[in-house]
């Protein structure tokens, strides 16, 4: 019998960020994005069903036998709490913990442009946080409503899938809404949330177009939105969500999109070369009237100039962000080069030389 709560415990101990078990394997943990196997027997299908079973109970089981794939949170005695997803492969079962810093971190400890803190004053549109699986999209959102949690008498209401930062309410109202257990699905939440007298929803995913459509409609009628989209960067947010839709529904969303959206903040995280941890490197897109006619006339290839011609505004492309982590010595030259949209071109520009011209500009354009 597998002890999880140690397997979690020691998890949280060697800071990683993920636990996995797999079948025939032992668990193994994911540290600053190295995968370490743990010194534990390999895991059999009666373990992780047994698992499963302790976390959910009977109901939520047969649930996950039939559907193949469920979303939840477990929490263990030190208080710390845990995203869970358990899944088939191989039609065995596999369990995948993230772990949830016990405190939301403040929007200064991110190393994120001040500019995100601005976006928290915004009194109605849509704002979306994108990246890879795993690149703190769910952090920065919370940090996000922390800071307005801090600062505003707003009432906020979220629906997480499922519930991650726990929020203790301080100047603000906060409502955390579960999918599964305090509605059944992010439709269904987000057709009755306008009746709950929201000034700011936060909805955990925009994964579907039913979802989609709700958020954008809820942006829409004059609330501050925020939520998340699995995109790289701003203009393949912008085509994912128009694609989303059928053909014939596409120039609306267009015009509907161009008149909501507000930012967009995509995000990658690179481990850090300076001290154990990781880093986010941050492309920021702000809706100035520019770019809400490239959207509305479907001009989003020209979106990318756009942002690399506004940086005294506050927008930055992902491959400034990541020349700038370089610079200051918390990324690896070469992994910054593999891992830009241009690597001949970031080769170059990662030259010593180009050091000072780079902060001369920054600090021109911050001005």
């Amino acid at each position: 019998m597998i002890d999880i709560t140690s397997i979690l415990a020691a998890a949280v101990k060697h800071k990683a960020s993920d636990v996995h078990m797999n079948v025939g394997m032992p668990p193994v943990l994911r540290k600053n994005t190295e995968l370490i196997d743990m010194d534990l027997p390999a895991v059999t299908q009666q373990d992780a069903k047994d698992l499963v079973l302790g976390m959910v109970g009977p109901e939520r089981l047969k649930e996950f036998q039939d559907k193949r794939d469920l979303d939840f949170s477990t929490t263990i005695s030190d208080g710390t709490r845990f995203r869970v997803n358990a899944h088939y492969q191989r039609n065995t079962i596999a369990i995948s913990f993230r772990i949830i810093p016990k405190q939301t971190l403040a929007l200064d400890d991110l190393h994120l442009p001040p500019i995100v803190k601005e976006l928290t004053d915004l009194p109605r549109g849509l704002v979306l946080v994108t990246g890879h699986t795993g690149a703190g999209k769910s952090t920065t959102l919370a940090a996000m409503i922390g800071l307005i949690n801090s600062k505003h008498g707003k009432r906020i209401i979220t629906l997480e899938d499922p519930v991650e930062y726990l929020f203790e309410n301080d100047k603000a109202m906060i409502e955390q809404r579960e999918v599964g257990f305090d509605c059944p699905c992010f439709a269904s939440g987000l057709k009755h949330v306008l009746r709950q007298d929201p000034d700011i929803i936060m909805v955990g995913e925009m994964r579907d177009l039913e979802t989609t459509s709700f958020t954008i409609t809820a942006a829409e009628t004059g609330h501050l939105v925020f939520s998340t989209l699995h995109t790289i960067n701003a203009p393949q947010t912008i085509e994912r969500i128009i694609d989303i839709y059928p053909a014939n529904q596409q120039n609306q969303i267009r015009t509907m999109l161009a008149n909501t959206l507000q930012a967009v903040i995509s995000q990658t995280l690179f481990k850090r070369t300076d001290r154990p941890g990781m880093v986010p490197c941050v492309e920021i897109l702000l809706c100035t009237s520019a770019v809400r006619n490239c959207i509305r006339e479907n001009r989003i290839y020209e979106i990318p100039n756009i942002i690399e011609t506004s940086r005294r505004l506050g927008m930055q492309s992902l491959d400034h962000s990541i020349t700038e982590m370089v610079f200051k010595g918390y990324v690896d030259r070469e992994e910054a080069i593999m891992r830009s949209s241009n690597p001949g071109k970031m080769e170059k520009t990662l030259v010593p030389e180009n050091q000072a011209r780079f902060v001369q500009e920054a600090v021109a354009a911050s001005a």
